[in-house]
C-alpha cells in the first residue's frame, strides 16, 4: 500500500474524517474540564447563606478574610519559588553556553570620529576637551654622558686606537 499513491478525493476524505475526530476529542475535553471545574468549586467553595444577625455577618467576614490571608502567603510562596526557579534557569543557561564555548559576536562597524569628538562623547557636553597633549607634559632635560676615555675595557681596542703615528691614525680614518 505504501508503493500506492492515494487519490486527492480519498486524501481528502481522510482529512475530514481526521478533523471530525479531533473536534469530537476537543468538544469532549473542553466538556471534562469544565465538569472538573464544577466539582472543584463545589468541593472548595460551599454555597453562602446570608446570615441574619450582625453578629453572624461579622464571623463570615472574618472567616473570609483568613482564608484570603492563607491564599494570599500560598500565592507569596509560589511566586518566590518560580523566580527562584527562573534564576536557576538563567545560570544554567550561561553555563551551558560557556561551555558551549560559542558566543554570538556582534558585527562592529568602523566609527569615524576624532580624537576630540570621541572625548565630548564620553565626558559629556559640560566639558571642555582640548587635546593639547604636549602642554600636559613634564619637561625633561636630557643630560649627555660622555664616556670616560679611561674607562676599563677591551685591550685590543685600545691598542687599535693607539696604532701608527702616535695615535693619529684613527683621525685619518675619520676623514676619508
Amino acid at each position: 500500500m505504501s508503493e500506492k499513491k492515494l487519490t486527492s478525493s480519498r486524501r481528502h476524505h481522510l482529512k475530514s474524517l481526521m478533523l471530525a475526530i479531533a473536534k469530537g476529542l476537543l468538544e469532549a475535553e473542553a466538556a471534562e474540564a469544565e465538569q472538573e471545574r464544577k466539582r472543584y468549586m463545589e468541593e472548595h467553595c460551599p454555597p453562602i447563606s446570608m446570615p441574619d444577625s450582625l453578629q453572624e455577618l461579622q464571623e463570615l467576614c472574618k472567616k473570609f478574610q483568613q482564608k484570603i490571608d492563607v491564599v494570599d502567603e500560598e500565592r507569596y510562596d509560589m511566586e518566590s519559588k518560580v523566580s527562584k526557579c527562573d534564576k536557576e534557569i538563567e545560570d544554567l543557561k550561561m553555563k551551558v553556553q560557556d561551555l558551549k564555548g560559542k558566543f554570538k559576536k556582534p558585527p562592529l562597524r568602523k566609527v569615524r570620529m576624532s580624537a576630540d569628538a570621541m572625548l565630548q562623547a564620553l565626558l559629556g557636553s559640560k566639558h571642555k576637551v582640548n587635546l593639547d597633549l604636549r602642554a600636559n607634559l613634564k619637561q625633561v632635560k636630557k643630560e649627555v654622558k660622555e664616556e670616560e676615555k679611561d674607562s676599563v675595557g677591551d685591550w685590543r681596542k685600545n691598542i687599535e686606537d693607539k696604532a701608527g703615528m702616535g695615535g693619529r691614525k684613527k683621525m685619518f680614518e675619520a676623514d676619508a
